[in-house]
């Protein structure tokens, strides 16, 4: 047997090798007991009818947020964009994909200077979604922009991912908008509840929540599993302030419909104006911190503050400053407590405003001064 025939039966017999190593692995891993990874069930809550989706679950450890080095992730199926004022008119939503740590900061930064973060999405409530609000929490804490809002058109989406978004939403200090052209149906309105601040213009909606991938063969069977999903809704809407009712409606109405709730509902169910939750968290730590005299103080100034100052016809710049001047007849800025001042964030995106201004002033004066000067400098070389 020549070399060559010696090589071409080696390769062989290493392929062989290879082959019966490869088999013998599978085979152990069989007797091991061990199966593939099932992607986990998600139940649905939106409002376009049944449809099959599979969980493409992104890799994001909470605790590497406090870091650089965040796991890769994007918005996902719907549309995010942000901006650094409270309407387009001032400042045109700049469109975001990327979710990556340096990828926000580049987005973000320009709202260093106006104190305000408006986040825009539409879409359905996924893991994207989730990340969306998990990340721009995160880097809007890391520059201590006090004034967050999101303005959202959704239709709903995942029920489970709508409660990770909500809780993560509630820990941020986020206002949350339904414009006068967008909507909130189904797992949105789970987003909706979380919010410290709610002010809903749009259309608001609920049905029955349906179960992705069930394995159920009858009602007794479907009924267990939405049983499991009713329990996790009303959990969490009692853990942010919002009437049971509203889980209620999600069992009973036909998933096929929509049940639009009504102004009055809205407000009656916890879903519009100052979440209830956070208003009785923020009273039970300024007590403990501030004293008792100091909550009497200030719940008496918010009285007086919503018939003065809050009407809807006012701009918020002016219904701001409405308050400002209030607040000196309440004993604010109090000296024990300033942090706790009414209005203090408020306070402080109209300073950054005025002083954004002020450069803007100075520099255009500057410019002029530049231009008078460049023109006399001519008129000089030009005369005889």
């Amino acid at each position: 047997m020549d070399v060559r025939q010696r090589g071409v039966y080696g390769s062989a017999g290493l392929r062989r090798l290879v082959t019966a190593a490869g088999l013998a692995l599978v085979l152990a891993a069989c007797a091991r007991g061990e199966a593939p990874v099932e992607t986990p069930p998600v139940t649905l809550g939106d409002d376009t009818g049944p449809r099959v989706y599979r969980a493409e679950l992104q890799p994001q450890p909470q605790d590497d947020l406090a870091t650089t080095r965040w796991p890769p992730a994007r918005v996902g199926s719907g549309h995010a964009r942000i901006s650094c004022e409270r309407d387009d008119a001032t400042d045109e939503p700049r469109r975001l994909d990327s979710l990556e740590f340096f990828s926000l900061v580049d987005a973000m930064t320009p709202c260093q200077a106006t104190g305000l973060l408006r986040l825009q999405y539409s879409g359905r409530v996924d893991d994207g979604f989730t990340a969306l609000i998990e990340r721009v929490s995160a880097m809007a804490e890391r520059m201590d922009l006090p004034q967050r809002i999101l303005d959202i058109d959704s239709a709903g989406g995942h029920v489970e991912e709508a409660v990770k978004a909500g809780d993560a939403l509630a820990a941020a200090r986020w206002t949350l908008r339904v414009r006068e052209d967008a909507v909130c149906h189904s797992a949105c309105v789970l987003v909706l509840a979380a919010a410290d601040m709610r002010d809903v213009e749009g259309r608001v909606g609920v049905h029955r929540l349906m179960r992705d991938r069930s394995s159920a063969t009858s009602r007794a069977e479907l009924n267990d599993e939405l049983r499991q999903v009713n329990a996790l809704v009303r959990e969490y809407f009692e853990r942010h302030g919002v009437a049971l009712a509203v889980a209620d409606l999600m069992m009973t109405v036909p998933n096929r419909r929509l049940r639009m709730l009504t102004p009055e509902e809205l407000e009656t169910f916890g879903l519009q104006g100052r979440n209830a939750a956070q208003d009785d968290l923020e009273r039970i730590v300024a007590r403990r911190e501030c004293g008792e005299g100091f909550v009497r103080r200030r719940d008496q100034f918010q009285r007086r503050f919503e018939e003065t100052c809050a009407a809807d016809e006012r701009r918020w710049e002016d219904v701001v400053r409405c308050g400002i001047e209030l607040r000196a007849a309440y004993g604010f800025p109090d000296a024990k407590c300033p942090d706790g001042t009414p209005l203090a964030d408020a306070e402080r995106v109209l300073d950054l405003a005025a002083a954004r201004a002020e450069r803007e002033r100075a520099a255009q004066a500057a410019a002029s001064d530049e231009g008078e000067a460049s023109s006399g400098r001519a008129v000089s070389v030009a005369a005889p």
